[in-house]
């Protein structure tokens, strides 16, 4: 798709581009938010570079895509920003979060509609992220898989995640939630697979040897390499994802080095 106020080069077939011509931290006319929007709903992840941007900047740009959250298990690190959720991975770290597959906060009743990204300090190499396609997820199943799969539903559950160390916050929740397997993009209605290896526990309805086996393949295959981009960070990049329809993984390759960034995240739905 051709755009008027920016260049987006896409990564690979399946998934992502990289955003060009666009200062996030300027006051973005409706043309360029409208066609951001337009270029997250065609890539399902956007990546921009050489940003400079506050936390006022960070969390003013997540806004115009809707209300920020806050997370349910993290205590707030930047004073006076709780929606703003820390990143960090040095000398100490033995396990960093986020490195399997998931959809983040897939547990939440109506989990986030995307997040946002950005990196203040990277590692000299390594450390990347890499996202993959739900659409070409689904898509690519046999017709038999797809009517199995077609109205059942799974639950998502988030004490095995925010039990950990990292995850300090002294009010903490433990959301859980049953989600369809197959969600429909509220926007793009398009359809999609949606459970992850990071949240999701059970399919509904089935026994466990049966849950466990469907379940298994189905991650199996959402994390096919030919579905996938991998992002290489560098200082002061963002990465914006469409949550809905797009799992990611980030890389713990860079240790004893340090990364170091703030995220927001963005409210969505209930899948249907």
């Amino acid at each position: 798709m051709p755009y008027r106020t920016l260049e987006a080069r896409r990564l690979t077939p399946a998934i992502g581009a990289e955003i060009v011509g666009v200062d996030l931290g300027s006051a973005l006319s409706n043309a360029e938010v409208s066609e951001l929007h337009d270029a997250l709903m065609e890539h399902q992840v956007l990546f921009f570079r050489d940003q400079l941007l506050s936390v006022d900047q960070h969390k003013a740009f997540g806004r115009l895509f809707g209300e920020l959250l806050i997370h349910p298990a993290a205590r707030p690190e930047v004073d006076g920003h709780p929606e703003i959720r820390v990143v960090h991975a040095d000398e100490k770290t033995t396990v960093a979060t986020g490195e399997v597959w998931h959809s983040d906060m897939s547990c939440e009743p109506e989990p986030p509609m995307g997040s946002i990204l950005y990196l203040h300090q990277t590692p000299p190499v390594g450390g990347d992220t890499a996202f993959a396609n739900m659409y070409l997820a689904y898509e690519t199943l046999s017709e038999p898989i797809r009517r199995l799969i077609d109205g059942l539903s799974a639950l998502h559950t988030s004490v095995h995640v925010y039990a950990h160390a990292a995850y300090e916050r002294s009010d903490k929740r433990f959301p859980e939630a049953v989600h369809p397997i197959v969600r429909t993009h509220p926007v793009t209605q398009r359809r999609c697979l949606f459970v992850n290896r990071g949240f999701t526990r059970h399919i509904v309805g089935l026994k466990r040897h049966e849950s466990d086996a469907l379940l298994e393949m189905l991650l199996r295959h959402a994390e096919s390499p030919e579905f996938q981009c991998r992002f290489r960070w560098d200082r002061h990049a963002v990465a914006f994802w469409d949550n809905r329809c797009a799992q990611h993984r980030a890389t713990f390759d860079y240790h004893p080095h340090v990364r170091h960034g703030h995220r927001v995240t963005i409210r969505g739905d209930k899948p249907f």
